[in-house]
């Protein structure tokens, strides 16, 4: 494996991984919105070698399956998952007789070779010591023209119970405040948060060690969905096949990699009054706004004599953290099958979904109500929990394969029967749920339905008097009110004719989603107040509330033929118990637009999305030629920024005017 992130940038080299960046390029926003084209094209990992600093930066080194088993040391993430999925087989076999258990004992010293050693002395990552800290020193990022200031993105910050001594390597997010402090965003859900609850009950001041990069593997270990208590360092040693080597830090008694690039020290007073931290730009696609946090203070750095400082940014979907959520759901399935729910043959979370809005589950089914069942299930298991929408089908059906899942959903739902919806925690950078870190879910069980489930056929039920597409994208012919199947059949085309002039006066833009009984509806809430309520009047009408399965109502600055951020907005503007209605037992209309107009009794803050500013935009076409990336490429935020609500890190409908414009 590699002893540090300069071995593994000569492995990216050699594969033609990696492209070295010799012209100058700013660590605040130049380096973000380089990076977010590259990432948005499928493009390589990036080695920024002058940035002001003396450490070159490395983004992107996880944006691709292959970069991704990589870092693994494999020739693919298959690997990983099949030796992953043989381990736990074996673990939950049963042994009857003495000698088979007498055969599994070079299995239980092979777990024993994963377990993490301490060694005696310093590790590479202390070749070089500053005792007087300056994070100053360091590329740190500032990504979005809205965050706080320059945030640590790629962190392993490691902390340790008070009384059990459990250790934890967790990823949280860093904002730099001075020369030797920064704000430690962990959220109350997390492994890191619940240690510093414990230390503030003794009194005494928390030790945290923060390490960046060492081994690539160390930063997956990190944000790998293990449960509370499981050391990181043991999945690490795993999937990297060898022990990790762990060395006392200097200026306190937490234990980090040996053969990390940087190190940074110091600790946590719980006497000290909390900073406020943020906004951000987050993974989610929308800022998470400023909270109170933490203060992290800086005792020492150390670093490796050829260290690399690692970085990632994260935005609107996809960006690199997408391969590290598909990297998950294939190592993690074999976990999820032998210990939760053995009927589970795939899951998938959609990169739409930012991980947390969206998981789609296939499962072996063979009786009625497992569907449900398995949905109560893992919205109580681990981090599944904080997942808002969750999906359980079973079949022949390819759950990567969008379009064919979306008919499989259509054709194995009645919504009344098959929609469970409930409340429950969510992740704290949901910003749509009128309670922070509480919220509706929405479980949907599009299982093949048993006999004893059937108790009417969906495709019988739904819009029996139009010649509609089915979920499958055939033409379903219906025969309402004559029973000799002699009645004319109203074309699909009537029908959008109709729906355009119905809603002209409540709509400014549609979309059909062709094949589908789905419509996009983009309304300009800023030009009418009422524009939704009109809407969802439209659709109330009794000759107009079964024509769709679906409505999508979202606002009219998005583009509603852009189904992947029409399903990303849809994902995270929406609570699925305020924001979707019934427009009859088959058919529903969800609330995806932004919560900030109109007479609602909406009272969060409402975040904007993430977009680089049109100064860093241009900064960057100018000197595109000289950074060696190739063929031009067009600034992602060029198109996104079109959605956004005026220019600051949260929504103010007052700078919103008439006619849809920002006030400049």
């Amino acid at each position: 494996m590699y002893s540090g992130l300069s071995e593994f940038v000569t492995s990216l080299e050699r594969e033609n991984e990696l492209i070295r960046i010799r012209a100058f390029a700013d660590p605040v926003l130049e380096i973000a919105e380089i990076a977010d084209r590259i990432v948005k094209s499928g493009g390589k990992a990036l080695l920024f070698e002058n940035n002001g600093t003396d450490f070159p930066l490395l983004i992107n080194a996880f944006g691709s399956d292959r970069r991704m088993a990589m870092a693994m040391g494999r020739k693919s993430l298959d690997d990983a998952a099949d030796e992953t999925g043989r381990l736990f087989s074996e673990l939950t076999r049963s042994r009857s007789s003495f000698r088979e258990k007498i055969k599994s004992l070079p299995l239980l010293l092979k777990l024993q070779a994963y377990m993490p050693s301490r060694a005696r002395g310093r590790g590479l990552c202390q070749q070089v010591i500053h005792r007087d800290p300056d994070l100053g020193m360091l590329p740190v990022l500032k990504c979005w023209p809205c965050d706080g200031g320059r945030f640590l993105t790629l962190p392993v910050v490691h902390t340790v119970h008070p009384l059990t001594g459990k250790t934890n390597a967790g990823m949280y997010r860093m904002q730099v405040l001075d020369k030797n402090s920064t704000a430690m965003h962990w959220q109350r859900h997390k492994t890191g948060a619940s240690h510093f609850e414990e230390w503030k009950k003794t009194g005494r001041k928390m030790p945290v060690a923060v390490s960046l990069g060492g081994d690539p593997v160390y930063t997956y270990a990190a944000t790998a969905p293990l449960p509370e208590n499981i050391d990181e360092f043991i999945l690490a040693s795993f999937l990297r096949g060898k022990k990790t080597r762990l060395v006392k830090c200097i200026t306190n008694d937490l234990y980090v990699p040996a053969d990390a690039d940087i190190v940074i020290e110091g600790w946590i007073d719980p006497s000290e009054d909390p900073v406020w931290e943020g906004p951000f730009g987050d993974h989610t696609g929308f800022y998470s706004l400023a909270d109170w946090y933490p203060v992290f203070r800086v005792s020492c750095i150390t670093h490796r004599k050829d260290a690399v400082y690692p970085a990632t940014i994260v935005g609107i979907p996809p960006q690199e953290d997408a391969w590290l959520t598909k990297a998950s759901e294939k190592i993690f399935l074999a976990p999820l099958k032998f210990a939760i729910q053995p009927e589970i043959e795939d899951f998938h979370m959609p990169d739409a979904g930012v991980a947390h809005n969206l998981a789609i589950v296939k499962i072996r089914k063979t009786y009625p109500g497992q569907g449900k069942k398995v949905i109560s299930a893992l919205l109580g298991a681990g981090q599944m929990m904080f997942t808002k929408y969750l999906a359980v089908v079973s079949g022949d059906v390819d759950i990567r394969n969008y379009t064919q899942l979306l008919g499989h959903v259509l054709d194995n739902t009645v919504f009344r029967r098959d929609l469970l919806f409930s409340q429950g925690p969510l992740d704290v950078l949901d910003h749509a749920s009128d309670l922070p870190l509480l919220g509706g879910k929405l479980g949907i069980d599009a299982t093949v339905k048993t006999g004893e489930e059937l108790t009417t056929d969906p495709s019988d039920e739904f819009l029996s008097q139009y010649n509609i597409p089915d979920g499958k994208g055939n033409n379903r012919q219906a025969n309402a009110g004559n029973s000799s199947g002699s009645s004319p059949q109203v074309s699909y085309q009537h029908i959008r004719d109709e729906v355009l002039r119905k809603c002209r006066n409540a709509c400014s833009s549609f979309a059909l989603l062709e094949g589908y009984p789905v419509l996009v509806a983009g309304t300009g809430q800023y030009d009418d107040p009422d524009a939704l309520k009109k809407l969802k009047e439209v659709f109330s009408e009794p000759d107009m509330k079964s024509v769709f399965r679906l409505v999508l109502v979202v606002d009219d600055r998005l583009d509603v033929k852009d189904w992947f951020t029409i399903v990303w907005q849809m994902l995270g503007n929406t609570d699925p118990g305020r924001d979707i209605i019934f427009l009859s037992d088959n058919s529903i209309l969800a609330d995806g637009t932004a919560k900030i107009f109109g007479k609602r009794a909406f009272k969060r803050k409402w975040p904007n999305i993430v977009c680089s500013s049109e100064s860093t935009i241009r900064s960057v076409d100018m000197k595109w030629d000289k950074l060696g990336l190739g063929p031009f490429i067009h600034s992602p935020s060029e198109k996104n920024s079109g959605m956004n609500f005026g220019e600051g890190a949260e929504v103010n409908p007052r700078e919103i005017t008439k006619g849809g414009k920002d006030k400049e």
